[in-house]
């Protein structure tokens, strides 16, 4: 791949702290990660739902979605997984700098690539939910029927079966979809977001 060079960065007028204000809430991304079947879509969209109820400012990002358009041109061998989580990571930090909170709901199975997000924000501008549940409570679900399609060889790769999930080290919010309904995980991100000032 040919790297573009002589480039310049061009500032905006407008800066993130007058898209913040002018919202009036901060903005960060908030990185739902987890296996197949553990629930990120339907948190993060139910979380986005929540949130715009209360007028704060959205956009959610998911991993089917994504992979339509932007992404289409990915498959999911290792470096392709890196390739899209970066490219995630990039537009999410557009929409951080924008004021939103950006919602995203990828597997994201490897560390490494979810540290490489981490650091293209500020500090506390990036938030990892963790959307806990085990390989056989998302294979008992599989609500895509992913699971037995990987289990009858006919998906190669697949995280939890023939591919590694690295858990998260250090999450800033943990949610045990084993324990927590869509409800009760909504309702511990919103007051995460309250105790640590972000609305």
């Amino acid at each position: 791949m040919t790297k573009a060079t002589n480039l310049i960065w061009h500032e905006s007028e407008v800066s993130k702290s007058d898209r913040r204000e002018l919202k009036r809430h901060k903005s960060a991304i908030l990185w739902f990660t987890g296996l197949s079947g553990s629930g990120k879509s339907t948190i993060s969209s139910a979380l986005e739902k929540e949130l715009y109820i209360h007028g704060i400012h959205t956009y959610r990002l998911d991993g089917d979605n994504i992979r339509q358009g932007l992404n289409k041109d990915l498959g999911f061998s290792p470096e392709d997984r890196t390739e899209n989580i970066r490219r995630i990571g990039e537009v999410s930090k557009l929409m951080v700098d924008a004021g939103l909170f950006a919602l995203t709901a990828f597997i994201s199975p490897y560390q490494g690539d979810r540290t490489l997000v981490r650091e293209l924000v500020e500090p506390d501008e990036f938030i990892e939910i963790y959307v806990k549940a085990s390989v056989e409570t998302c294979e008992e679900r599989d609500p895509k029927g992913l699971y037995k399609k990987a289990r009858a060889g006919e998906i190669k790769g697949f995280t939890g079966i023939d591919a590694p999930y690295e858990e998260p080290a250090h999450p800033e919010i943990t949610i045990d979809t084993n324990v927590l309904n869509v409800e009760e995980a909504v309702e511990a991100i919103v007051d995460y977001l309250k105790e640590n000032h972000y609305l």
